[in-house]
């Protein structure tokens, strides 16, 4: 009895030590938690305090609300600047992209994951490696090509004697189209659709086409919104391409648009921040529209090589 009692004791403190240990590790958790969404909501939270103060509160030293709350910031920062019509362009111009995205990365993924054909693999070795080649190395090259495009902007049939695409649509749109990153995305999702389901619409006598608009594409929703969310971020803040190849005001993006609040020796810190509140609005939107599909998106894609 003794012996019994004295091997029981030990057992049953650790047995009271494990859920101590698993609480407290837990606070740890939270706690790094909460510090590091402080840290990422800090700087948008400056933003929107800054877009509400007036210019003299900016700079003051320990003043993190405002005095008097300015929401006119807001009016007076449309009105300023042409924001309305970069705010147009930009949403013309994302929603283009991120549909063109969609339709081309989806059909060479399913081309790429399905679809047996010679150096198949070799072209998509290819199509992964532009992913190392930065954007600034290609800029001068794609800026060359869309200038001397054929038969656009007062150009001959030899691209010379105009701008071809410069300054239009044309040019924040139709460069963008291929995705690299898409294509790969799309792909590892459709490797892990069940083949069967493909084989038996090839037995009823479906093409190729077929299969992938009425199968492949409908139960591709997750990885499709994640996609569509990050084209639409990425081309919407898009910056140095825009700013390269657009001139007139009327072809401004949003981005291009709100570094004009930046004048020669002075900032219009206070109508800058209100633009910028302005110009997350539809990322927010787009986000919290697919962030289900999103979170199962992240989830599926890249689990089968």
């Amino acid at each position: 009895m003794t012996t019994t009692t004295s091997v029981a004791r030990p057992l049953s403190r650790r047995t009271e030590r494990v859920p101590a240990l698993d609480a407290l590790k837990q606070v740890v958790v939270y706690a790094l938690f909460c510090l590091l969404a402080v840290v990422f909501v800090f700087p948008f939270a400056w933003a929107l305090l800054t877009s509400l103060k007036s210019e003299q509160e900016v700079f003051q030293f320990g003043t993190w609300l405002p005095t008097v709350w300015r929401f006119d910031n807001y009016a007076l920062a449309v009105r300023s600047y042409n924001l309305p019509r970069y705010f147009l362009n930009s949403f013309v111009v994302a929603i283009v992209v991120t549909i063109a995205h969609m339709v081309l990365a989806s059909t060479a993924g399913y081309a790429f994951a399905r679809l047996r054909f010679p150096g198949r693999d070799a072209l998509f070795a290819m199509v992964i490696a532009t992913l190392m080649v930065p954007s600034q190395a290609t800029l001068v090259p794609l800026f060359i090509l869309v200038k001397h495009w054929p038969l656009l902007g007062d150009n001959d049939i030899w691209g010379t004697g105009g701008f071809g695409m410069l300054d239009t649509y044309w040019v924040l749109t139709v460069p963008m189209f291929a995705t690299a990153y898409g294509t790969f995305l799309l792909r590892q999702f459709f490797l892990g659709l069940p083949a069967e389901l493909e084989d038996a619409a090839r037995i009823d006598g479906s093409s190729e086409f077929g299969i992938y608009w009425r199968i492949v594409v409908p139960l591709s929703g997750p990885a499709m919104a994640t996609l569509g969310i990050f084209s639409f971020q990425n081309v919407w803040n898009d910056f140095v391409w825009p700013l390269v190849t657009t001139r007139t005001d009327a072809m401004k993006t949003i981005q291009v648009g709100l570094a004009q609040f930046r004048r020669e020796g002075t900032t219009d810190w206070t109508l800058l921040m209100a633009g910028t509140m302005i110009a997350t609005v539809p990322i927010l939107i787009v986000f919290l529209l697919g962030q289900r599909f999103f979170t199962r998106g992240i989830a599926l894609t890249g689990l089968k090589g």
